[in-house]
């Protein structure tokens, strides 16, 4: 169990290391294509690069945020219902939660496959697949992290 945690441990720091690499690495190419573009010389693979990034960004932002309990909430009805009605609440809750994600992994699994043959417009050899695996790869993070979520959640009980 030591090691799956330290697996665990060893992604969730590969991950924010490349979302603080993304999103340096996109803003610097969102710059650099509105200068190049200012000045007539538009680089046109700088938008599709940026996209590109944006997307995995997203999908690790979002583990990032829900692992930290940093999401938004909107907790004005929940905050006066009593502490048994919220633990059960949080339950259906992150059980919501994981039904969507196992639902978006079945699916954009098939999508990342047909999506194969499709190009950016900017970088014809570069396969619009890697943008579009970013879901089943980033929907899989965030059920880990809810899961394990809805286990601290049970164990810390109402």
């Amino acid at each position: 169990m030591k090691a799956l945690a330290r697996i665990y441990d060893l992604i969730c720091r590969a991950e924010m290391t490349l979302v603080k690499g993304g999103i340096a690495i996109l803003t610097g190419l969102v710059f650099v294509s509105a200068v190049a573009r200012t000045l007539g010389r538009p680089v046109g693979w700088a938008v599709d690069i940026a996209i590109f990034l944006f997307v995995w960004c997203v999908f690790f932002c979002a583990d990032i945020a829900m692992r930290q309990g940093k999401l938004v909430t909107v907790d004005i009805v929940t905050m006066h219902l009593p502490k048994r009605a919220r633990y059960y609440l949080q339950f259906v809750n992150n059980t919501l939660i994981v039904v969507f994600l196992l639902f978006l992994i079945r699916y954009s699994i098939p999508l990342a496959y047909t999506s194969r043959f499709v190009r950016f417009q900017g970088i014809s050899w570069f396969s619009y697949t890697w943008v579009v695996i970013s879901m089943p790869i980033g929907a899989t993070l965030l059920l880990i992290t809810t899961v394990l979520k809805m286990r601290e959640h049970y164990i810390k009980g109402c």
